[in-house]
């Protein structure tokens, strides 16, 4: 027990603000994304060790969309003409051709990754690696413009992750992503209901 914290306490840090940082995405908070860029950091490290390349590459793309996210839950509404700005409210994904384009992306973002892992590095679960490295590729951007369909992608990206991490021996990881599973569940019945209050409110 000892030993094995000894050698990966990196990974179970990580995984411990991971956990911390989805009480903050649940509850809409902004804070989330500072958290969230310090874990995406962190496993860079994680996931280079482990040889998974496509996860690692996504934390680059994590921190990036940190930043991001944390400016439009802040100010990604417009109030007015006059460019005030106010905090993104929660919504939802209404339109056919936007769906159309997050189907492109994820596709395209799969055959790419997998072909550049099978045949270009020595990764022994390419595939399966792209698949929830395209997912989550999209599940942030929807996340970022907090679009509550962004919960239904995580549910599919962490509940596969679990048995993927189990097969690299991450095992803090692997808790972490039952966890987050469970969560992302949470997370979306939470949503709807803030949604539903919003849509209440504007109809009083």
């Amino acid at each position: 027990m000892f030993e094995y914290i000894s050698v990966h306490w990196f990974e179970i840090i990580a995984a411990s603000l991971g956990i911390i940082a989805i009480y903050f995405q649940i509850n809409a908070k902004p804070f989330y994304w500072l958290i969230s860029l310090v874990v995406s950091a962190m496993y860079i490290v994680v996931y280079y060790t482990s040889k998974l390349y496509a996860d690692m590459s996504m934390q680059f793309y994590y921190v990036g969309m940190s930043i991001y996210g944390l400016w439009a839950w802040l100010f990604g509404q417009k109030r007015n003409d006059n460019d005030e700005r106010a905090p993104l409210p929660i919504s939802t994904i209404n339109n056919i051709k936007t769906w159309i384009i997050i189907a492109i992306i994820t596709v395209g973002t799969f055959f790419l990754i997998g072909f550049i892992l099978a045949n270009y590095t020595d990764s022994n679960v390419p595939w399966w690696d792209a698949f929830t490295t395209a997912l989550s590729f999209v599940a942030t951007w929807m996340l970022a413009r907090k679009k509550i369909e962004n919960w239904i992608f995580w549910i599919v990206v962490d509940a596969t992750s679990v048995a993927l991490y189990i097969y690299k021996q991450l095992y803090p990881t692997t808790i972490l992503f039952v966890l987050l599973t469970f969560l992302a569940v949470v997370g979306y019945i939470q949503w709807r209901k803030e949604l539903k209050n919003m849509e209440i409110k504007k109809d009083i």
